[in-house]
């Protein structure tokens, strides 16, 4: 269910401008919403709701993922979500920002988040036929710039426009807008030839898993699926920053600039090195040199002077590493997956990957409590090294049993 044929190199860049309004619609919900709607004076834990509403559908889009490579074409799905989700994400400008437009809201962001993860489905699946070999990396580094990137021009600039123009329902249709001229990139991409869609649906399905089951099987497959269980390159410490900032009397002007726009540049700068490096070297060893320099930059801010200008420089430094290690993971998963049912495969990858942010960020959590500041970053570092040996013995395991070739 795989083919290796590309039908013309295109530019890694074009991916970055498709997936920026995934993380644009992200990103203007959980900042400029959440800003808002708090500042009207809105119960904490309303907002909260909001933009948990808006989480939901990323946290289970595997679920429908086959939809996109069973049905129609990619570029179908794209525009067909790229409108849905720029119509949603102008509604929600129009609500007024009080407490009685929460439930309508509400819906409208759930709406709007479901139709988006069509959206970076539809990219990720161009992304895997379109792409050359020798490409990949560069093209998972753009794909997650592109991420961070829209996270960051939905939620730092989408606030100003919110906060700066006549109406709040402009800033809206301004992001929307933009989100739908990143269309045009599909003009630059062929539309390739599936090797899982046929006539008969049913006949498409089994298709889909016999190619999930070839992958999982598969030597690179296996690995990577090992891969997204451990606690390598997993960025957990930076969901704390803002947690933790005391400890380094960073003052919240601080927190605000290094973990929000600062950190997101620094980020996608990190994915476009780190994915010019994977097209250089093995791309699973790639990934776990960024674990490694990961779990050193945690080092180093432990034993640094706890004071603001080092917790500038090593949460900046842990950013653009972070960056490093988001664009390895799509590096390693890109060159694993293949093409087949792509978009089923990336997101399968995805979401498995979020296991280790989630366990690695309450671990620090109870880390911090019990050890503080220095504990935390130490626990980080050590669990990120066990990883690191736990895929090096996994490694050596399969290279042993591997047959001989013939």
């Amino acid at each position: 269910m795989d083919s290796a044929e590309v039908h013309r190199p295109v530019h890694p860049s074009l991916f970055m401008f498709l997936v920026l309004p995934y993380g644009a619609m992200g990103g203007y919900v959980t900042v400029a919403l959440a800003y808002l709607y708090a500042q009207a004076g809105i119960p904490v834990a309303q907002v909260a709701a909001l933009v948990a509403s808006s989480l939901a559908p990323h946290t289970l889009k595997f679920i429908w993922a086959p939809l996109v490579d069973t049905t129609l074409s990619r570029k179908s799905w794209y525009l067909i979500a790229s409108v849905v989700s720029a119509v949603g994400m102008l509604a929600t400008a129009v609500f007024p920002v009080k407490e009685s437009s929460l439930p309508l809201l509400t819906i409208v962001v759930l709406v709007s988040n479901f139709a988006v993860t069509f959206l970076g489905m539809a990219a990720e699946s161009l992304m895997a036929y379109d792409t050359p070999a020798e490409l990949k990396g560069r093209a998972g580094g753009w794909l997650q710039a592109g991420n961070l990137g829209g996270a960051g021009i939905g939620g730092g600039v989408g606030l100003w426009l919110a906060q700066h123009l006549p109406a709040q329902w402009m800033a809206g249709a301004i992001l929307a807008g933009a989100c739908l001229l990143c269309c045009v990139a599909l003009v630059f991409l062929p539309e390739p030839a599936s090797t899982i869609q046929d006539a008969r649906i049913l006949r498409s399905f089994v298709n889909l898993f016999k190619d999930l089951w070839s992958v999982a099987t598969a030597r690179m497959g296996f690995l990577a699926l090992f891969l997204c269980f451990l606690p390598i390159g997993s960025g957990a410490a930076s969901n704390l920053w803002s947690a933790v900032a005391d400890g380094w009397h960073a003052s919240a002007n601080t927190v605000a600039v290094v973990n929000g726009v600062l950190g997101g540049i620094l980020s996608a700068v990190g994915c476009l090195i780190g994915g010019w490096i994977c097209d250089r070297m093995d791309r699973k060893m790639a990934y776990v040199l960024y674990g490694v320099l990961q779990a050193a930059s945690a080092i180093g801010m432990a034993v640094a002077p706890h004071t603001e200008p080092m917790f500038i420089f090593w949460t900046c430094l842990y950013a653009v590493i972070t960056g490093l290690t988001f664009a390895g993971f799509s590096a390693f998963v890109l060159e694993a997956m293949g093409t087949g049912a792509a978009a089923t495969k990336y997101n399968v990858f995805a979401s498995l990957s979020n296991i280790p942010i989630y366990y690695m960020t309450q671990l620090d959590g109870w880390a911090y409590t019990r050890w503080g500041p220095h504990g935390m970053l130490e626990t980080e570092a050590a669990l990120g090294m066990l990883g690191m040996v736990l895929f090096f013995a996994l490694l050596a395991a399969v290279n042993k049993f591997r047959p001989a070739a013939v």
